[in-house]
């Protein structure tokens, strides 16, 4: 798989957000955005999921977004705060989610959720989760059904630090199966680690990747 970016740019109320954008995305590997609030890194994350649009060209495996497609076919996606159904559990939660596609099975939803810390057979709610809980939830929701492009914005956010290393598990067993992989984070140490390549963003331009 890959993702080819040309010459993405977005404007909101005549203000750019994001200024002619051009990357490329490959298989395999964990690309770390790396940026001030507001320097554009969750903007270019919704628009490579089609969650916005943009002037210029995202190709995805020969196909346009917003011509072609719609969204990526094979997206998981934790962009801000993850929300769900207040009065489901977690298991329920990923379960309403899992009957869109029918890609997994309970057994699989209930590995996902041991994987990211989480107990399958807890019958809380998620309204009585706590912020980790939530957080590690919408991680698990994000690559459950083990997709080929991966977006999540600040992932350890509220995570302790056995969290934060489940996070690590995760994300390099995805990167070995072949998912493309893109993190926001503001731990730059953190995304140091992670990343194969470092991608920074300065007012919606790229100044530096490699």
């Amino acid at each position: 798989m890959y993702i080819e970016i040309i010459n993405l740019t977005k404007k909101i109320r005549g203000n750019y957000i994001l200024q002619n954008i051009n990357l490329r995305f490959e298989s395999g590997k964990i690309y770390g955005l790396k940026g001030k609030n507001g320097s554009g890194k969750t903007m270019l994350m919704r628009a490579i999921c089609g969650l916005i649009k943009a002037e210029g060209t995202i190709d995805i495996n020969g196909r346009v977004l917003g011509k072609d497609i719609s969204f990526p076919e094979s997206v998981g996606v934790l962009i801000e705060n993850p929300t769900f159904i207040s009065n489901y559990t977690g298991v329920k939660n990923l379960q309403v989610l899992a009957s869109i596609q029918k890609k997994i099975d309970k057994n699989k939803i209930y590995v996902t959720l041991q994987n990211v810390g989480l107990d399958p057979n807890d019958r809380r709610t998620y309204r009585k989760y706590s912020l980790g809980m939530k957080q590690r939830l919408g991680i698990a929701a994000a690559v459950m059904e083990e997709p080929e492009l991966i977006l999540l914005d600040e992932p350890i956010n509220a995570l302790d630090e056995t969290g934060v290393e489940l996070v690590r598990q995760i994300l390099k067993q995805q990167k070995e199966r072949g998912a493309i992989i893109l993190v926001a984070c503001h731990d730059a140490e953190e995304l140091e680690s992670l990343s194969d390549e470092i991608i920074v963003i300065s007012e919606g331009k790229i100044v530096s990747e490699g």
